[in-house]
């Protein structure tokens, strides 16, 4: 691995300039993102469509997409110089995205039930994605990221921290809810009901929106911040675009239910 990344760049002064424009092209990805989602629903799940390209199961998608995110930081810091994976805030930083990435690649495919095919470019695009934020995120937090010694007692990170988890906790268990709708042989789509999916339609994105802006916040980055950005712009999009589906499909959709941010939004 350290081969060939001094072959893509001559120092490491270089290389980390090129992961704060990766970061800033991806805040810049976002906005476009942003302004594309107006006119285009992400096309995946109940929202896939032919035009994306041939159907892949969906199981295989989840797996194959997720993976880079996963592997490439495991690989950055078992097979290159990782000089910064010694300190304890790195440590957990990385953590927090292994774990999710772990759990997103390994775990969650394989619980999925039923579940509509992913078109091939929505794969493709997000496997780049996660190759492109896998490097970003695990490249600098194992190598160049330069936290003071008590950076895991301030109440940036502690909050963070806490963020973190309490997203990842909601994302996994509106995940749960949402594979426990239908009983078995039963088709259709159900109105999910439990956890938060009580405050908003989109309870899965928030906890995950919720999960990056508290990595984010521990991180203090502007590569964290970009993730946690791009989250922000899909995740919201996507959950305010199931919110008026639920309200077309069903005319006992909760009234007081919100579409993003409870009680608010």
């Amino acid at each position: 691995m350290d081969a060939l990344l001094k072959t893509l760049f001559s120092s490491e002064e270089e290389e980390l300039y090129v992961l704060d424009c990766l970061s800033y092209l991806m805040m810049v990805m976002a906005l476009i993102t942003f302004v594309a989602l107006l006119f285009e629903h992400v096309p995946y799940g109940r929202y896939a469509s032919s035009r994306f390209g041939f159907p892949v199961n969906v199981k295989l998608a989840w797996f194959v997409q997720e993976m880079p995110s996963f592997l490439l930081p495991l690989s950055l810091v078992l097979w290159s110089s990782s000089s910064k994976i010694i300190h304890l805030p790195n440590q957990l930083l990385l953590l927090m995205f292994v774990c999710h990435y772990m759990q997103r690649s390994l775990i969650y495919p394989f619980l999925i039930r039923g579940g509509k095919s992913t078109p091939f470019i929505s794969l493709v695009l997000a496997f780049v994605f996660c190759i492109y934020n896998g490097y970003l995120q695990g490249r600098y937090l194992s190598h160049y990221a330069d936290y003071p010694a008590d950076w895991v007692t301030r109440p940036c990170f502690i909050i963070g921290s806490c963020m973190w988890s309490l997203g990842w906790i909601i994302n996994m268990h509106s995940d749960h809810i949402l594979r426990n709708l239908r009983k078995p042989g039963e088709t259709g789509y159900k109105i999910p009901r439990g956890g938060m999916f009580e405050y908003v339609s989109g309870a899965n994105f928030f906890g995950e929106i919720v999960e990056w802006a508290g990595f984010a916040l521990a991180g203090q980055s502007i590569h964290s911040a970009a993730f946690a950005l791009f989250t922000l712009i899909v995740l919201s999009s996507r959950g305010m675009d199931h919110h008026k589906w639920y309200l077309t499909k069903f005319e006992d959709y909760p009234k007081s239910r919100k579409a993003l941010i409870p009680f608010l939004l």
